[in-house]
């Protein structure tokens, strides 16, 4: 459904979620007048959550409002954030990248570049300890994909003897710069191209006047631990949501918004996370040995 030009999904079986698509890059300015075209429609949801903008951080609307952490790395200059916002580890991983001969640049997208990402996300079927969601993927596929906000985007790439071993698609949303799929090839893992691609977005935050990157969930495993070795702050965002049903009104006064997963404590859920990393890789043994 699309609601001023911006597209709502729905989420949750027992309770349904809605929210923009984009709400990276999208805004919801007027919330009272788009949830009243959301009721007007008919959205059969049960909830709907948005985000308040990252440089307005007080309490604007009178909805269900919550912290929601973000990791955000306040840009000054590229000098600034090597020198006084990242850590001593975070230092030396750029320059082994740059000593190990990997080259990082902004590209165009075109299909050599295409061909690259596709050869990226085809390494392996599980990153992160879960199944990657572009493996299997075909060239024609991704370039589709990468289409879609290549208006808004700058594509880095991190080279190594002439071959692509890692991006970032860095999304601009005129506030924050958002790197999304920034992957690299596990194999090139040694040489930090992951460090190197950063600290490029970082050049380009600077270039373009761009105050803030937004680099996703602030987390507590270990990509938190590499947001927060390389210059990410925790900043709380102020996430909203408003009941569109009673089911929804229920689930908000029973604090059951969030699901089970919410409940957990992070010890809890981090272990769970070792053990379905741990499941996965069996299943890819066992799959190789088939």
């Amino acid at each position: 459904m699309l609601i001023d030009n911006k597209e709502i999904v729905v989420t949750g079986r027992f309770l349904k979620t809605a929210f923009l698509k984009d709400e990276w890059y999208d805004y919801v300015d007027d919330p009272e007048a788009f949830v009243g075209k959301m009721r007007g429609e008919g959205l059969k949801a049960d909830l709907f959550t948005f985000w308040q903008r990252l440089n307005q951080l007080e309490i604007r609307y009178d909805y269900h409002a919550e912290p929601d952490p973000a990791a955000v790395i306040p840009i000054r200059s590229y000098d600034h954030w090597f020198n006084n916002q990242i850590e001593r580890s975070a230092k030396k991983a750029v320059r082994k990248a740059e000593k190990s001969g990997v080259i990082v640049r902004v590209v165009e997208l075109d299909d050599e570049f295409v061909k690259g990402v596709t050869a990226i996300f085809n390494e392996t079927p599980i990153r992160q300890g879960r199944p990657y969601q572009h493996y299997g993927k075909d060239a024609g596929t991704v370039k589709r994909e990468l289409l879609k906000d290549s208006h808004r985007s700058d594509f880095i790439g991190a080279y190594y003897n002439g071959e692509l071993i890692g991006f970032i698609q860095l999304g601009n949303t005129g506030i924050a710069a958002i790197p999304f799929g920034m992957v690299s090839k596990i194999e090139h893992r040694d040489k930090s191209p992951q460090n190197a691609l950063l600290a490029k977005a970082i050049e380009v935050c600077e270039k373009k006047g761009i105050p803030y990157l937004l680099y996703g969930k602030w987390l507590d495993d270990s990509l938190g631990d590499f947001k927060r070795h390389n210059g990410c702050e925790k900043i709380d965002l102020s996430r909203y949501y408003v009941p569109l049903s009673l089911k929804g009104a229920a689930a908000l006064r029973l604090g059951l918004h969030h699901g089970y997963a919410s409940v957990m404590p992070v010890p809890v859920k981090n272990c769970l996370k070792g053990l379905r990393k741990k499941w996965y890789s069996k299943q890819r043994v066992k799959e190789n040995k088939g």
